[in-house]
C-alpha cells in the first residue's frame, strides 16, 4: 500500500502498526534485522487493523480461496479469508500434509527449501488471494504462487504485512497486483 495515497488519519494508523514491530538485529544471523510482528500480534487494535488493510483491496473481488505460507501466512491468511468470506488453505513445508501434495523447490541464498499444497485443495478456476506476512527476495511466494497455477487458479493478488523493498521481491512476483501494507527501504 503505498503510504503517500492514504487520507491522513490512515497514515497515523499505518504509523502506528509500524511502532507494533519489533527489530531484533543480528537475528538470525549477524548483520540481518529480523522484522518482528510478535508485539503486533499480541495488540488486539493492531492485530484487527492490519487484517483490515490486507483484506480491503481485495473487497468485492470475489475470492474463492485465501492461501497462507507457513507459517505466518497461517495467521493473517485465515483473517482475511474469514473477512472476505472464503475458504482458506495452507501451503507448509515438506512432509507436514497428510494426503497426496504437489511440491514446488526454490532456490534459496545457501541451497534450496521447498513447498507442498495438496493436489485436491484447489480447483481449476477458482480465484485466489496469496498472503504472507512478509515479502523479502520472493522465492517463497513465487514458489507458492506456482503451486497454486499448477492446480488451475487464477491468483487474483498478493498481499503481505511487510516488504523489505531493497530485496526486490516485487521482481519474483511481477505478473500478480502486490499489496504490502508496510515497506522497509533498508534494514
Amino acid at each position: 500500500m503505498d503510504v503517500t495515497m492514504l487520507e491522513s488519519g490512515e497514515r497515523i494508523q499505518i504509523t502506528k502498526l509500524r511502532d507494533l514491530i519489533r527489530d531484533v538485529p543480528d537475528f538470525p544471523k549477524p548483520g540481518v534485522t529480523f522484522k518482528d510482528i510478535t508485539p503486533l500480534l499480541a495488540h488486539p487494535a493492531g492485530l484487527s487493523l492490519a487484517v483490515e488493510y490486507l483484506t480491503q483491496p481485495f473487497r468485492g473481488m470475489n475470492i474463492d480461496l485465501v492461501v497462507g505460507a507457513e507459517s505466518r501466512g497461517f495467521i493473517f491468511g485465515t483473517a482475511v479469508a474469514q473477512n472476505l468470506s472464503a475458504g482458506f488453505v495452507p501451503i507448509r513445508k515438506p512432509g507436514r500434509l497428510p494426503g497426496e501434495t504437489h511440491a514446488e523447490e526454490y532456490v534459496l541464498e545457501y541451497g534450496t527449501d521447498g513447498v507442498e499444497i495438496h493436489k485436491d485443495a484447489i480447483q481449476p478456476g477458482q480465484r485466489v488471494l496469496m498472503v504472507d506476512d512478509l515479502l523479502a527476495t520472493g522465492g517463497t511466494m513465487a514458489a507458492c504462487c506456482r503451486l497454486v497455477r499448477a492446480l488451475g487458479a487464477e491468483i487474483v493478488g498478493v498481499a503481505f504485512l511487510i516488504e523489505l523493498t531493497f530485496l526486490n521481491g516485487r521482481d519474483q512476483l511481477k505478473e500478480f497486483p502486490i499489496h504490502a501494507i508496510l515497506q522497509y527501504e533498508s534494514e
